[in-house]
């Protein structure tokens, strides 16, 4: 289940983290467009409506929220970090050709190889990188 934005905000609260009014744009943000966005791409899309809103306050607040352990960082190109709400072991799967994310449900923890039996694990990340259906059936179309 994806956590709600009342469901974030309520744990915030109960972690005494400030809840200022650019945080909760930016939670709500999150909440509200589950597609795994960029910092830019965050503050591009509140900064039409909120003028005053820095690059810095969206970072910070990224920040705050990966902390408490309420988003996830997605890293599947080395130039490009992405934030996911859904804290949830899943994969994802990037479409090279509209450079879409998806999500999809795999059992991570099923995934230690024996060679690291005496390793601690903190972090599991799955990525496929392919072409997504929708652009595959759109380049058939085009043939």
């Amino acid at each position: 289940m994806n956590p709600s934005f009342e469901e974030i905000k309520q744990e915030l609260k109960k972690r005494n983290i400030s809840l200022s009014y650019h945080r909760l744009k930016v939670l709500e943000y999150l909440t509200q467009n589950r597609c795994h966005p960029t910092v830019e791409r965050i503050f591009t899309s509140l900064q039409r409506e909120i003028p005053t809103l820095s690059k810095t306050t969206v970072y910070n607040t990224l920040r705050i929220l990966v902390e408490s352990g309420l988003v996830r960082v997605i890293t599947i190109e080395d130039n490009e970090t992405r934030y996911d709400i859904d804290v949830r072991n899943h994969g994802h799967f990037k479409c090279g050709s509209c450079g879409t994310i998806f999500d999809f449900h795999i059992d991570i923890d099923s995934l230690v190889p024996v060679e690291l039996d005496q390793f601690r694990i903190n972090d599991k990340n799955v990525y496929f990188k392919g072409i997504c259906s929708g652009c595959l059936s759109n380049s058939n179309e085009n043939d």
